[in-house]
């Protein structure tokens, strides 16, 4: 049964669609990714949590959803926005439609409206907050989209983050502490193939990490703005006890607070980065990235930190990468460990690898 539903956003646009996944009307950030692939990723990448997802590629689901291509046990996007949605996917990777897994996860989806037009309206007045409403008077949910808070007002990480420490054995390996602000599976993978990890949630202070007996520690990617003060409490703090006792990386927000760990700033792009085709410059190559964030650091915020910036974007020369002058510190904004997008700069991890093996 095809089910009428609304796209509402604060500025006033209401389009009509098709619904499907499961019917609710849900609240959220309304952002874009460029993305030709990757939906399930970025469907289950917890640094989408209290946002509603749109795809630029007008057809989503032709190749179905299978559970490893999956970066976290759930959906996390509160809604998501397709030109089509396909309901027959090819048999390729799994028979599994996009349609189950948003009613397997509560999650609503709405199709068959302008999508193009839409990211272009995002792309010049910037982010706004909107809604998927079912069965509601548009009128009535504009009001509620103009008065709701931005997700970014809550502490989305601790959302995102474990509970508790979870611990991935790997002998003879060096022990890296994982902080877990809404980390990627595929960034845990990465890790267990070269190190002993141990994950933490990401409020877990300085004191039980030192009893760890750690040689590195890892600065996961996760949702919402890294200057809330429940970060500024806890990780930043955790950050800055130890950035003089343990080699560091970081990608994504784990660029971000450790920048903010340092003295930088951060603040909000206009619609940010989402997609796996963003040009990076770093060491006179250019490498094509992953990307999801919609906030980065000033790099004027940065002088007599020690950091200095080693990686570009090249569309608009934001910071997307740091490295300490002294210290065995560095981070980047993308993600090297892809999934999806391409895997041009594992090899960073590999860098880490020998950071801590210098250690010795």
């Amino acid at each position: 049964m095809v089910k009428q539903c609304h796209l509402i956003l604060e500025n006033g646009t209401i389009a009509e669609g098709t619904g499907f996944g499961f019917e609710k009307t849900v609240y959220g950030e309304v952002v874009f990714s460029t993305g030709m692939c990757g939906y399930q990723e970025s469907l289950t990448d917890p640094s989408y949590k209290g946002q509603i997802l749109i795809m630029s590629h007008p057809i989503i689901g032709n190749y179905g959803i299978n559970d490893r291509f999956s970066e976290s046990p759930s959906v996390q996007v509160r809604g998501f926005v397709v030109r089509e949605a396909c309901f027959s996917p090819s048999a390729m990777y799994g028979h599994d439609t996009l349609d189950g897994l948003l009613k397997k996860n509560k999650v609503p989806g709405i199709s068959e409206l302008d999508t193009r037009s839409i990211i272009i309206g995002i792309r010049e007045k910037g982010v706004l907050r909107g809604a998927i409403a079912f069965d509601e008077d548009p009128q009535d949910v504009l009001d509620q989209v103009c008065r709701m808070p931005y997700p970014s007002d809550s502490n989305l990480v601790a959302e995102a983050s474990t509970k508790t420490i979870l611990r991935y054995e790997k002998k003879g390996a060096k022990r890296v502490g994982l902080i877990d602000c809404g980390v990627k599976s595929n960034i845990v993978n990465e890790l267990r193939k070269r190190f002993s990890v141990v994950q933490v949630p990401y409020d877990t202070p300085a004191s039980v990490l030192r009893d760890e007996e750690l040689d590195g520690l890892f600065l996961s990617n996760g949702p919402g703005d890294p200057r809330h003060p429940d970060l500024e409490a806890t990780t930043i703090r955790t950050i800055r006890d130890l950035k003089e006792e343990l080699p560091i990386m970081g990608i994504c927000m784990g660029n971000q607070l450790l920048g903010l760990a340092f003295g930088g700033v951060t603040y909000k792009m206009k619609f940010g980065h989402r997609g796996v085709n963003q040009p990076v410059k770093h060491n006179g190559r250019v490498f094509i990235t992953s990307q999801n964030h919609g906030y980065v650091l000033d790099p004027e915020s940065l002088h007599g930190s020690g950091l200095e910036v080693d990686h570009l974007n090249v569309n608009d020369g934001t910071v997307v990468g740091l490295r300490h002058r002294e210290l065995p510190i560095f981070s980047v904004q993308y993600h090297p460990e892809a999934a999806a997008g391409p895997r041009d700069t594992t090899f960073l991890f590999d860098d880490f690898v020998k950071i801590l093996e210098a250690k010795r």
